[in-house]
């Protein structure tokens, strides 16, 4: 199957890169490479890792996206990439129940017939929570600890795009996205694409989203009339899935800082706004805005302005600290 994505002539100049990750597209491509073969070179040791942890209100998130085929439209809102995980999660727990039905019911009879996938196309309120519940958890115990190197690697592929944007323009942009995507104007054609379909753009342009867990082939959102977006594979480093800090070194930090600013320090290693890791770690923005302040102003975590949020990371020497490894400044 081939996927085309047919251009307008307005449709080449709102052409754009996304500026930052979207977590829960992430988050769905993981949950299908959890359940996957290929690309050992890549995920192997990730996987390991993730089979290790998961839990049952993470396994609801596998039971709606198989490894291969369709995954519901509803868990990857546009939100997410404009407002950040929580906004995008939000959205997810708001779906309306005519969407949950039509997009549930396109799920093999094995995946659908869950009593709780049945319950949750009703817009069953607490099948709903727990689902949300499993995102985040999913979330927060299968990726965050890698985010650090995920982030990496998508910030050098976006300056990469962004090179070849300014050197070549839209034209080379889309001719250099993927193997897999050919460009002939007016159309796009992405070989053994994951539905064999037209998607015509008609002037609402189309969002390139790099994504560090989708492989070997770009994919797109099933339903047309949603936001357009294509979410291609970056190139990979192979040894990425480092373990995270051991739970020794943790408690080290928790006696260094505190154990509420311990828990700030361990947060900001996935990255995010003020009010994310406030989430995070169950406290209210405020509180984080001060544990954040002090760290910052200790080195140890980095803070930009991203519009009306401020996106915090940690720096070298907090990650050093966290991970008890050395660093060339101590």
């Amino acid at each position: 199957m081939a996927l085309r994505v047919r251009f307008s002539e307005s449709d080449t100049g709102r052409v754009r890169v996304a500026e930052r990750s979207d977590v829960l597209w992430e988050i769905l491509l993981a949950a299908h490479q959890l359940q996957r073969q290929d690309g050992a070179e890549v995920f192997a040791q990730w996987r390991r890792f993730a089979a290790s942890r998961l839990t049952g209100p993470m396994r609801r998130l596998l039971v709606l996206a198989p490894a291969r085929g369709y995954s519901p439209d509803f868990l990857t809102p546009a939100e997410a990439r404009s407002g950040g995980f929580d906004a995008g999660l939000n959205a997810v727990r708001e779906t309306g129940r005519a969407r949950l039905s039509a997009e549930l019911a396109q799920l093999p009879p094995a995946r659908r017939d869950f009593p709780w996938v049945r319950a949750l196309a009703r817009g069953e309120a607490a099948d709903m929570r727990r689902l949300g519940e499993g995102i985040a958890a999913f979330r927060r115990a299968l990726l965050a600890p890698f985010m650090p190197v995920m982030e990496r690697q998508l910030a050098a592929d976006r300056a990469w795009r962004a090179q070849v944007l300014l050197r070549g323009g839209v034209d080379l942009l889309l001719s250099t996205l993927h193997p897999t995507v050919t460009w002939e104007p007016p159309v796009l054609r992405v070989a053994q694409g994951p539905f064999g379909r037209e998607l015509r753009l008609d002037g609402r342009g189309l969002v390139l989203v790099p994504a560090f867990f989708c492989w070997r082939v770009p994919t797109v959102l099933r339903d047309p009339a949603l936001p357009p977006v294509l979410v291609y594979p970056i190139r990979h480093e192979t040894a990425w899935a480092t373990p995270p800090p051991d739970v020794g070194q943790l408690r080290r930090v928790s006696r260094l800082l505190g154990r509420t600013r311990a828990a700030v320090l361990e947060a900001a290693a996935s990255g995010g706004s003020t009010t994310e890791l406030a989430g995070h770690i169950r406290a209210s923005p405020a509180s984080a805005s001060e544990h954040l302040r002090v760290l910052r102003e200790a080195g140890l975590v980095l803070t930009r302005r991203e519009g009306a949020t401020s996106q915090h990371s940690l720096s070298p020497l907090g990650r050093a600290l966290l991970e008890g490894t050395p660093d060339s400044r101590l």
